[in-house]
């Protein structure tokens, strides 16, 4: 099933069920998050639209869609790619925590405002360092404290791919205070489509999503990079441990880092890994962080082509 929030004038929009070509939609009559807090009896309904999307509807423009959840409840990033970790650490010379491969990393970002899938993003300063990020990030139901990782794909609702938007020139100064991002993290951009995990057929293993995520800079492929064996921790993993302490609510959304791959011909998933690359080649970085009139595409493809949550087609402009 593939779900989208139409903008109608609201702050959390309109929920529509998808045809899986994304071609056309059928309104659902309430918004994500309301269907979130009644999963079990609304699914049907879902169902049976998502049924009936696939011979009728009206025609979707992905231009009038919203984030699929507006807002959020809560976002928390993890960053579950070791090889991300280790490059850029070094871009700002600190050393990868002890507990890389044991411990996951988190943290919680900023979810009064989910950008949509088609926002522009603000060049406010050149100089503090705008970067993408192309991820993968889950969408939870009701989930208790101490869930264990076998039992955390029951509480899944929902798979997208996000643009998580990233100053890493603020990064530095930040983490010296010892307390965590927070005005180096602005407002994340969300795919058009969210979907049930059941669509993913075999690529969703696990908890981890074996499928190519694509990132083009200017029409150019950057990246094409793969999201399934090099995540070190699994989606099921990272909640297992948010959950340690404290449940979370329906509508939390998890992301699991820049998908990144030690493969080099891979290509990249955000800028600092290459200005990384070059600075080990080189000593220097030649790359440039993102300017005006940059324009930033991610998508994931299936085994058979399909575009599986659409296009996260954002431009740079200044603010």
């Amino acid at each position: 099933m593939k779900l989208a929030t139409l903008d109608n004038g609201t702050r959390d929009g309109q929920l529509v069920v998808v045809r899986r070509d994304g071609s056309h939609f059928l309104p659902a009559g309430t918004t994500l998050q309301a269907a979130l807090d009644d999963w079990e009896g609304i699914l049907p309904r879902l169902t049976e639209l998502a049924a009936q999307v696939e011979s009728g509807g009206e025609a979707l423009d992905v231009g009038r869609l919203l984030a699929p959840l507006p807002r959020a409840y809560e976002w928390i990033d993890g960053s579950a790619y070791i090889n991300h970790i280790v490059l850029v650490r070094k871009a700002r010379g600190a050393e990868p925590p002890e507990t890389l491969e044991t411990d996951p990393l988190v943290y919680q970002g900023g979810s009064g405002v989910m950008l949509p899938p088609t926002a522009d993003l603000e060049l406010v300063d050149p100089a503090w360092g705008l970067d993408f990020e192309s991820e993968i990030c889950v969408i939870l139901g009701d989930i208790p404290r101490g869930t264990k990782a076998a039992d955390v794909g029951r509480y899944v609702r929902l798979v997208m791919v996000c643009n998580d938007v990233t100053l890493r020139n603020l990064i530095p100064a930040e983490l010296k205070k010892m307390f965590g991002f927070f005005n180096s993290k602005p407002a994340t951009a969300f795919s058009p489509y969210a979907i049930t995990p059941d669509e993913l057929g075999d690529a969703w293993q696990g908890g981890r999503l074996h499928l190519r995520m694509d990132t083009r800079l200017n029409g150019d492929v950057v990246g094409a990079v793969d999201a399934g064996p090099e995540m070190h921790f699994g989606f099921f993993q990272i909640i297992e441990h948010l959950c340690k302490t404290r449940a979370f609510t329906a509508g939390t959304i998890v992301g699991s880092g820049t998908i990144s791959n030690a493969d080099e011909s891979a290509g990249i998933s955000c800028l600092a890994e290459r200005r990384m690359r070059e600075i080990i080649a080189d000593g220097s970085p030649t790359t440039q962080f993102l300017s005006a009139g940059d324009v930033v595409e991610i998508e994931m493809l299936d085994a058979d082509g399909h575009n599986l949550f659409g296009t996260i087609r954002n431009t740079v402009v200044p603010a």
